[in-house]
């Protein structure tokens, strides 16, 4: 078993960071006011590595929620009112704030969600991707005039904004999956009450509020309620004020949510789990095919949920592609994310690690091997490798969302796909073969929202569609997509000529 040496590293006080509001983070943001916590309780935000606490934040109660939504609900007419250059001005001055305090938030990535230095350079560059291409979005928010049926009538359809954006987000890329929706709902006119999830609720909700603050954000616009799900999350996202209801999270409680929200008759956004393949076919360059294998399965320990879940390896390469994959994962650095150079940190808390070594455990009793890893110290889990897996072992039929690589062997392509095809979700997954034109048949026939040949599944771009099928999701988000979804059309007509009616 790997040992993890957390004791020499020192632990930064987060509250003296820069990015920190004056009375650091123990506090609620709404109305534009940083809310001690009073009477309520407290989360204890505990850095996955150390298990120490680092803060705490208040707890916010369903008056908070309510108070929260009330307040986004005034704010919102005057701040679409304005000029839609001054919206997206703010929204831009975020994506100079993160450059400016880049330190402090890849401090915050470490200590808050376990994420070593290469992952807070990915979450940093994707967060002020998708700021700026959302602060775009408030120059396009354009109608149209349509041709009547009717003599002399003007059909004009103007686009508005929704109004109230409800926003409930993750902790494993908490900065990125809160921008990618708050950034383009703040400049198309709307305003956001945002519940981070409770593990990460500083990187996933109070720093970015943090930053909208110094950029300039009226008060109201944008608002931040930390607390549990068991305590808020339902009336939060059963509530009547929003319009949209956008998750990121797992498939099961994103059920709930959007049965929630379509009670309230508030639209659902929902980016839910994935069971993602990785389809490596007879013809495909193998070292690439490892490579990009290697790099999908363990960054961020697979805390993704478009990390690779399965790798689905054709008979002919299998032995060796098990080994070049089991030997990537033994030389994976694993340590705390303040030490340089380490690729694999914690697992973000004892419910997912215990979750992912019960899966692999299961597997090895149903009959898998242990190639590499398949051990843990505290919440630090090894790359893990196993080979003789098959489709309805634990580690492949769920998303484990952790650092285990399943390999499974197929004979044909037919057979890959229909591998991959055999789960609830459809979320991403990759392709490798010498053939591009085969390979694009393959992709052709997966039943996912995404697909990336010769590359793995852990890909996203700001300006190109994002989401699901299935159980993993309801819509797309980035650009067009995400404005479709924050906006609402309204048909204007205006007849100008007199007409004539039938009585």
């Amino acid at each position: 078993m790997v040992a993890v040496d957390t004791d020499s590293v020192e632990e930064p006080d987060i509250d003296e960071l820069d990015i920190a509001p004056d009375d650091g983070w123990n506090a609620l943001y709404v109305d534009g006011e940083w809310a001690p916590a009073g009477d309520r309780d407290v989360i204890e935000v505990e850095n996955p590595a150390t298990r120490s606490t680092l803060t705490t934040v208040p707890s916010a109660t369903e008056a908070d929620v309510d108070d929260a939504y009330e307040v986004a609900a005034e704010a919102q007419a005057a701040w679409a009112d304005r000029p839609p250059q001054e919206r997206a001005g703010i929204v831009n001055r975020v994506v100079s704030l993160i450059d400016e305090y880049a330190d402090d938030l890849a401090t915050l990535f470490a200590v808050e969600c376990g994420g070593v230095g290469l992952k807070a350079g990915f979450e940093t560059e994707l967060a002020q991707g998708t700021i700026e291409v959302g602060a775009g979005l408030a120059m396009r928010r354009t109608g149209r005039h349509q041709e009547s049926v009717t003599p002399g009538k003007e059909n004009i359809v103007v686009r508005e904004p929704a109004g109230v954006v409800g926003v409930i987000t993750p902790w494993n890329f908490p900065l990125y999956l809160t921008s990618r929706v708050v950034a383009p709902a703040i400049a198309l006119g709307n305003s956001v009450v945002l519940k981070p999830d409770e593990n990460t609720p500083i990187t996933g909700g109070l720093a970015l509020a943090a930053l909208f603050e110094e950029a300039g954000l009226p008060d109201g616009v944008f608002n931040v309620v930390p607390g549990y799900g068991h305590t808020i999350g339902d009336h939060f996202s059963g509530h009547p004020v929003p319009s949209v209801m956008s998750f990121t999270g797992s498939s099961e409680v994103g059920r709930g949510v959007g049965q929630r929200a379509i009670g309230e008759y508030t639209e659902p956004a929902l980016e839910l789990g994935g069971n993602n393949a990785h389809i490596v076919l007879s013809d495909a360059d193998l070292e690439r095919a490892v490579d990009a294998g290697a790099f999908g399965s363990f960054t961020h320990q697979g805390q993704e949920c478009i990390s690779i879940n399965r790798h689905l390896v054709h008979e002919s390469l299998y032995d060796d592609y098990v080994a070049g994959l089991a030997d990537r994962a033994e030389q994976l650095p694993i340590g705390d994310p303040l030490e340089e150079g380490n690729i694999v940190g914690p697992v973000i808390n004892e419910s997912q690690r215990d979750k992912i070594v019960g899966f692999v455990e299961e597997s090895v009793a149903q009959g898998a091997t242990v190639e590499a890893g398949g051990d843990h110290d505290g919440l630090f889990v090894e790359p893990t490798v196993l080979s003789g897996v098959t489709n309805d072992m634990p580690t492949a039929c769920n998303e484990h969302f952790g650092p285990v690589a399943p390999v499974i062997p197929f004979e044909s392509d037919a057979e890959a796909v229909e591998l991959a095809n055999d789960t609830e979700y459809g979320l991403s997954g990759s392709v490798h073969s010498s053939d591009v034109s085969r390979a694009r048949d393959v992709a052709d026939d997966l039943e996912t929202g995404m697909v990336h040949i010769n590359d793995q599944p852990l890909n996203d771009e700001p300006h190109v569609p994002f989401g699901g099928v299935g159980a993993s999701g309801i819509g797309r988000y980035n650009d067009e997509q995400i404005l479709e979804t924050l906006t609402e059309l309204k048909w204007i007509s205006v007849q100008r000529e007199p007409r004539e009616y039938p009585y």
